[in-house]
């Protein structure tokens, strides 16, 4: 019996004292990961410690004495939930506050999205012929002359704008029809004076 378990202890401190350092380079060659994420079988270290080439690697990865350690889950429930509250207005005091208001969002970056807003909505207008080049032209340089500060002021100002044009121009049809009347008035007096006179009756005392 004493014979029997010194030669159990013996075969014991033989297997931790064989080094597998090459099969654990060798096995993270061929599962291609790093040589942590390789798991030996404790019990088939003799067997382990004679494959000595990729080809004998493969093997025991076929019989499952090695093994490539599954990914470590590294959740982020936490935080999906901490980002979910912060979009909510949570945990945004100004304790929590690193950065100063120009870091944390720049007023360039503020100008570049509104800028961007009011020329996409000028295109789109121009594109549909709801105003042509020339008021986009002038629009545009009023955009970038911070003379708008969103949306909703530009469309307001473009229909404005329209409809000054058009009591412009109705204005101006009206004056223009007044001013043809009248012409047409005169050219027929005319007309008829010299009508008069040509039959010998007197012209029209006024």
């Amino acid at each position: 019996e004493l014979a029997l378990e010194i030669s159990v202890t013996s075969s014991e401190e033989a297997r931790e004292m064989v080094s597998l350092k090459l099969q654990k380079r060798l096995a993270a060659s061929v599962l291609k990961c790093g040589q942590r994420k390789i798991w030996l079988d404790p019990n088939e270290v003799t067997e382990i410690s004679n494959a000595n080439s990729r080809q004998n690697i493969r093997k025991l990865v076929k019989d499952g004495f090695v093994i490539k350690k599954p990914q470590v889950i590294h959740s982020r429930a936490r935080i999906q939930m901490e980002l979910e509250a912060k979009r909510k207005g949570r945990h945004t005091g100004y304790g929590k506050r690193k950065g100063t208001r120009e870091a944390r969002l720049p007023t360039k970056v503020l100008w570049q999205r509104r800028t961007r807003v009011l020329r996409r909505l000028l295109k789109k207008y121009r594109d549909h012929k709801k105003i042509d080049k020339y008021m986009y032209h002038s629009m545009y340089h009023k955009v970038k002359g911070n003379v708008f500060k969103n949306k909703r002021v530009l469309m307001e100002n473009i229909h404005k704008t329209k409809a000054e044009k058009q009591r412009e121009k109705a204005d101006a049809d009206q004056f223009e029809a007044r001013r043809s009347k009248n012409k047409a008035a005169r050219v027929r007096k005319i007309a008829r004076r010299e009508e008069r006179l040509a039959q010998g009756i007197p012209a029209e005392k006024k």
